[in-house]
C-alpha cells in the first residue's frame, strides 16, 4: 500500500514538472547575448573617443585575446608598399617601397626605410616609463600576412603584457596610402594606479649617402612655430627635446619621410642620433586608474615626401616638402614643369620648355639690358678719354663718368639686371631639382647618343661626363664676348674668368640645372645677335 502511495506521488510530481515547463518555459540565456553586443558595440565607440586624444574607461571584458607566443614574422603587402613586422611588439623589420629603387640600374633593389641595424631602437615600438616593451614584455598577435588591393583596408592587432599592465595596438593599414594609424590601449589589471611615460618610436639609419651634402638626412619637426629642421650630427648625438605642442615630427631626407602624427598634441618631442641611427620618440605622460585603461592614438606615414599622399594626411605633413628660401617660387615650378611632363612623358624637355617660358617671361627686361650695353658700348672712346683726363682724382673722375651716363641716359648697371632677377629663379630650380621626388631618377637622355653608356638618366644628378657643364660654358665664352667690354680694366679681366668659374661650379650641379642655365644661355646668345644684327 505504501509502495503504491509513493510511485503515485512520483507520478504526480513528474506530471506537475512536465506540466509546469510547458506552461512557463525556461528563458533563452538572453545575458550572455547582451553582454557580448555591449562589447561588440563599444569598440567603435571608444575609437571615436581616442580620435582627438588620449582618454580613459573601466576595463571590460576584452574581445583580444592574450596568448603569449615566439616573436613571428607578419607581412601586409599593399601595391605601394610591402612592411615586415614581428610580432614581439609589433615592430617593424622592412618597410619596401615598391615604386622607387635605390639607384638608376635596372637590377636596383628597391627602397627599404628600415634595415637590421634599425631594428634595435625599436622602429615602430612602444616604450613604457623607459623600458622597451619589444625586448621586456610578452606578445601576442591575431593576424597573418595579407595582400591588400587597392581600396582595401586591413587591422592587426598585438596585444602585449608588462607586470600588471597589458598594451592592446591595432594598426590600421590603407592600401592607397603610405599612412599606418595605430589606436594603443594601455589596460591596468591592477587594482591600484599605475603612472608612467608612454613613447611611440620611429628609428631609422640614415636615408641618404654618408657625407652627401646636397642631400642629408635630418630631423624635423613642426610645431607652432613652422617647420624646423637639424642635420648638424654632433647636435644630433647630443638629442634634441621640444615641449608640446607637436604636430609631427620626422627622419628625412630630400625625398623620403618617416614620421610620427601624435593623436594629442599635447606630447613631448625627443629625438637622438645613435651609432648612426636616427631614432624619434613622442612621449606623454599617463596615469591608468586600478582596473581602468586608456587609450591614445597615432599615426605613421613612411614614404616619399610626393604632394599626392601627403596632402592627405592630417596635422599639416604636407609642409615636410619645402625648398628653402625661394620655396614660394620653386612650388610653382615644380607644378609647372608636372604639366609639361604631362605632355611630353620627358622631365628633360619639360625644363627646356620652362625655360623657354622664363626667357619669353624677361624678354623686355633683356631687350632693355643689351639696348643698354650697345649705348655703353658708343660711350667707350668718351668714357677712355675722362679716364685718362682724370686718372690722378679719381673722384672727379667717377663724378664725369655719372654726368656722361646721365647725358647720354644709360645705366651702366642694366647690363647686369636679368641676370639678377633670374637669380631667384635659378636657386627656386636648384632647390626643386634637388629635393623634388617627382625629379628623382628623372632621365632625359638615358644613353649617350649612339652608344650604350648611360648618360642623363638621372636630372637630379649631376652629368658624370660633364659634357653638359663644358656646353655650357662655351655658350657662357660666346655671350661674353658678344657683350662690349667694360672700361674697366680689372672688371673686364673678372668678366673674362666668369665662364670658366661658372663652368667648374656647375660640374657638380644637378644636371637638370645644367640644362635649364645651358638653354638660357643658348637663347640669350640669339637674342643678342638678333640685338647687334638689328642695331
Amino acid at each position: 500500500m505504501d509502495n503504491k502511495r509513493v510511485l503515485a506521488a512520483v507520478i504526480l510530481s513528474l506530471a506537475v514538472l512536465v506540466l509546469w515547463n510547458w506552461l512557463f518555459p525556461p528563458v533563452p540565456p538572453k545575458q550572455n547575448s547582451v553582454n557580448q553586443t555591449q562589447i561588440q558595440n563599444a569598440t567603435p565607440q571608444e575609437t571615436k573617443k581616442t580620435e582627438p586624444s588620449s582618454s580613459s574607461a573601466v576595463v571590460s571584458d576584452s574581445p583580444l585575446v592574450f596568448n603569449p607566443a615566439r616573436g613571428q614574422k607578419i607581412t601586409v603587402e599593399t601595391p605601394l608598399y610591402k612592411a615586415v613586422f614581428n610580432s614581439q611588439g609589433g615592430i617593424l623589420e622592412h618597410f619596401i617601397l615598391k615604386k622607387y629603387k635605390q639607384s638608376i640600374k635596372p637590377d636596383a633593389p628597391n627602397i627599404d626605410l628600415i634595415t637590421p641595424e634599425a631594428l634595435p631602437k625599436g622602429p615602430l615600438g612602444i616604450v613604457w616609463d623607459k623600458i622597451p616593451t619589444w625586448i621586456k614584455a610578452e606578445w601576442s598577435t591575431s593576424g597573418n600576412d595579407v595582400i591588400l588591393s587597392s581600396g582595401q583596408t586591413h587591422t592587426l592587432t598585438f596585444v602585449g603584457r608588462l607586470g600588471n599592465l597589458e598594451f592592446h595596438r591595432q594598426l590600421n593599414f590603407y592600401a592607397d596610402s603610405y599612412q599606418i594609424k595605430e589606436t594603443l590601449q594601455v589596460l591596468n589589471l591592477a587594482s591600484s594606479l599605475v603612472p608612467g611615460e608612454l613613447s611611440f618610436i620611429i628609428s631609422s639609419p640614415s636615408l641618404s649617402k654618408e657625407g652627401d651634402r646636397y642631400n642629408p638626412t635630418r630631423i624635423a619637426y613642426f610645431n607652432e612655430d613652422g617647420l624646423y629642421e637639424e642635420s648638424d650630427k654632433d647636435d644630433l648625438k647630443l638629442g634634441l627635446k621640444v615641449d608640446p605642442p607637436v604636430k609631427w615630427g620626422a627622419i628625412t631626407s630630400n625625398y623620403f619621410l618617416l614620421s610620427l602624427i601624435p593623436g594629442d598634441t599635447d606630447m613631448t618631442f625627443k629625438t637622438k642620433l645613435e651609432k648612426n641611427i636616427y631614432r624619434l620618440a613622442l612621449s606623454q605622460k599617463i596615469q591608468v586608474a586600478g582596473n581602468m585603461q586608456s587609450q591614445i592614438s597615432c599615426t605613421y606615414y613612411l614614404g616619399p615626401k610626393d604632394d599626392k599622399y601627403l596632402s592627405k594626411a592630417p596635422a599639416d605633413l604636407q609642409a615636410a616638402v619645402h625648398y628653402g628660401w625661394f620655396d614660394i617660387i620653386a612650388k610653382p615650378l615644380i607644378k609647372v614643369l608636372n604639366f609639361f611632363y604631362n605632355y611630353t612623358g620627358n622631365y628633360g624637355l619639360a625644363i627646356i620648355i620652362l625655360t623657354i617660358i622664363i626667357k619669353i617671361l624677361f624678354w623686355p627686361l633683356s631687350q632693355k639690358s643689351y639696348q643698354s650695353m650697345n649705348q655703353m658700348k658708343k660711350l667707350q672712346p668718351m668714357m677712355a678719354k675722362i679716364r685718362e683726363k682724370y686718372k690722378d682724382d679719381r673722384q672727379k673722375m667717377n663724378e664725369e663718368l655719372m654726368r656722361l651716363y646721365k647725358t647720354y641716359k644709360v645705366n651702366p648697371a642694366g647690363g647686369c639686371l636679368p641676370m639678377v632677377i633670374q637669380i631667384p629663379v635659378f636657386f627656386a630650380l636648384y632647390q626643386a631639382l634637388l629635393g623634388a621626388i617627382e625629379l628623382r631618377h628623372a632621365p632625359f637622355i638615358y644613353h649617350l647618343p649612339f652608344t650604350d653608356i648611360v648618360w642623363l638618366a638621372d636630372l637630379s644628378a649631376k652629368d658624370p661626363f660633364y659634357i653638359t657643364p663644358l656646353i655650357m660654358g662655351a655658350t657662357m665664352f660666346i655671350q661674353q664676348k658678344m657683350t662690349p667690354a667694360p672700361g674697366d680694366p680689372t672688371q673686364a679681366k673678372i668678366m673674362l674668368f666668369m665662364p670658366i668659374i661658372f663652368t667648374f661650379l656647375f660640374m657638380n650641379f644637378p644636371s637638370g640645372l645644367v640644362i635649364y642655365w645651358l638653354v638660357n644661355n643658348i637663347l640669350s646668345i640669339a637674342q643678342q645677335w638678333w640685338m647687334l644684327k638689328k642695331s
